[in-house]
């Protein structure tokens, strides 16, 4: 019996460890793919429906070429196990832009100018070529992006009724919070969300040479800013908890990601989308983070399979791949050209993530920025929910975030 239940659960634990793989012809490892010139394999950490679309204009636009899509659950670890080795490593990847200096600085990253004319990146989004810029470099095509948006349910806040300023938008909460009921919410002491209000007060977490910025006039101003706001807001701020509020119609409004759009419509929400709100005191937008997906070379593909990574590039600046996803999964294209497609234009939340993409600020794509996120989390844990001088606090963070930067070196 003890060996049937070794042997049940070796069974199992290889079954976890295969990877889950789109292919148009089966499954493949970088080894082979290394000894076929014309088969490119492409590591992934999407959502099926993005994969497939992917895949199938691939296939389409270009037919010659064997393409393996291969599901990493753990991306960025793989790749760091893999390197460059060709016998191990894909020959593409597909991953959002912030990590881009930590594969730079692994040195398996080929530019992507050396297959993508700047003539052609002109036609993107500004913010998403800025985003994948990496000390001069340009080491992703940017494919789509998602931004935070500020959602709000007809059914309670008309359209006449959205703030177009922050003190516009205290006021509401103010008149139609209590008894259960919120004006507003968000998740506000998560680093990712609490940053529109920090870029608001024209600050940020870290400066593009990686120096934390915590303890600066304009983090600490908007954390105390954002202090009456969280008063009204619940003291639970997970998205399980944002998200049902604004589902179950507990919450008149709230900013969130295009990831809440299906369920909202799924729950017969009369859903509209706004920009987001200007900050009074400074005269500036909140600007959310940004995110940027879009395919990275690796250097020995860059190398061996020229030619066809050249095809493969080629055909992802065709428009009708942006346009594909933008169909199969809500994504905001990067190239602009895409929104010339009808279907495109009149897709409320794809064009709401464009014109938010004017005001957006991207992720931070250096290593320093890996810390940030733990320390401003805390940092705001420490503000929000326990009620902590927000100078001190912010001080303290900045010492933290200084000696774990340090400990990287």
């Amino acid at each position: 019996m003890k060996r049937v239940r070794k042997l049940a659960a070796w069974i199992l634990t290889l079954a976890v460890m295969i990877p889950f793989v789109f292919t148009s012809v089966g499954c493949s490892q970088g080894a082979d793919a290394d000894t076929d010139s014309n088969q490119v394999v492409i590591w992934h950490d999407k959502e099926d429906a993005v994969a497939e679309a992917l895949l199938a204009e691939l296939n389409r636009l270009v037919p010659d070429v064997e393409f393996v899509l291969e599901k990493k659950t753990s991306l960025t670890d793989s790749l760091k196990l893999s390197g460059n080795d060709p016998s191990a490593s894909p020959d593409l990847f597909i991953f959002a832009h912030d990590k881009i200096g930590v594969f730079a600085e692994m040195d398996i990253l080929a530019p992507v100018t050396e297959f993508v004319s700047e003539e052609t990146l002109s036609s993107y989004l500004d913010m998403t070529v800025d985003a994948v810029t990496y000390k001069g470099e340009i080491y992703e095509l940017p494919i789509y992006f998602e931004t935070l948006l500020f959602m709000y349910n007809r059914r309670y806040m008309q359209d006449e009724e959205v703030p177009s300023t922050t003190e516009e938008l205290y006021s509401y909460m103010q008149a139609n919070t209590g008894r259960g009921r919120y004006g507003f919410v968000e998740q506000h002491s998560t680093a990712y969300y609490s940053a529109a209000w920090i870029h608001g007060f024209g600050g940020s977490l870290i400066s593009e040479a990686g120096e934390p910025l915590l303890d600066s006039d304009a983090v600490k101003n908007a954390l105390s800013y954002h202090l009456k706001f969280v008063e009204l807001m619940p003291g639970e701020t997970e998205y399980s908890t944002v998200n049902t509020l604004f589902i179950e119609g507990q919450a008149d409004s709230t900013i969130g990601g295009p990831w809440m759009v299906p369920s909202a419509r799924e729950a017969g929400i009369d859903l509209g989308i706004a920009p987001m709100p200007v900050v009074d005191e400074t005269g500036l937008s909140l600007s959310p983070y940004s995110g940027v997906q879009g395919v990275y070379v690796l250097k020995h593909a860059a190398e061996s399979k020229k030619e066809t990574i050249q095809q493969v590039m080629t055909a992802l600046c065709d428009p009708s791949v942006g346009i594909a996803l933008a169909q199969a999964s809500g994504c905001a294209p990067a190239n602009t050209a895409c929104y010339d497609d009808p279907d495109i234009a009149e897709d409320e939340m794809v064009t709401a993530m464009r014109d938010t993409a004017q005001i957006a600020t991207p992720m931070p794509n250096i290593p320093e920025m890996d810390v940030m996120w733990t320390v401003t989390g805390n940092l705001l844990s420490d503000v929000n929910l326990s009620g902590e001088d927000v100078e001190t606090a912010a001080d303290e963070a900045q010492k933290q975030a200084l000696d774990l930067i340090a400990a990287m070196q």
